[in-house]
């Protein structure tokens, strides 16, 4: 399926240790879900090919929003569609939509905003601009 605006999308099903006692899907999961699907995306756009810059390179995760719009339940295939929403100097910002893969439903919107930081200094530091430049052509 596609959903305009998105240039990829990933699936998978809900497993049973991640429904909770009214049998619908904890929710923290849907931040594991948006992990799963930003590495997925990630390997799909070959960050790989950006060369030394990209194995150097270091994320971490400053905020992250759920806008929780309806539960998955056990046994639901899900599709997580990504798009890179915002490139900072040294922000990023991913958007995830988790839908019913079966009629598209919408189920949740998830916004991560992540930092690149300097490893040794333990601080935010710019992006090198071969990495900037390859998720600007990924923007949805």
């Amino acid at each position: 399926m596609t959903r305009p605006g998105f240039p990829f999308s990933t699936r998978f099903r809900v497993r049973y240790s991640e429904i909770d006692g009214q049998k619908v899907v904890f929710n923290s999961r849907y931040l594991e879900y948006a992990d799963v699907a930003i590495t997925e995306f990630w390997r799909w756009a070959n960050l790989k090919e950006i060369g030394p810059d990209w194995l150097d390179t270091e994320f971490h995760i400053v905020r992250a929003t759920v806008d929780y719009k309806r539960p998955f339940r056990l046994d639901d295939m899900i599709e997580a569609f990504v798009r890179v929403e915002r490139v900072g100097n040294s922000s990023l910002t991913h958007r995830i939509d988790l839908c019913l893969a079966d009629g598209g439903d919408l189920h949740a919107t998830i916004e991560l905003v992540s930092v690149h930081v300097d490893l040794e200094e333990r601080r935010s530091v710019p992006m090198p601009d071969s990495i900037r430049a390859k998720f600007e052509t990924l923007r949805g």
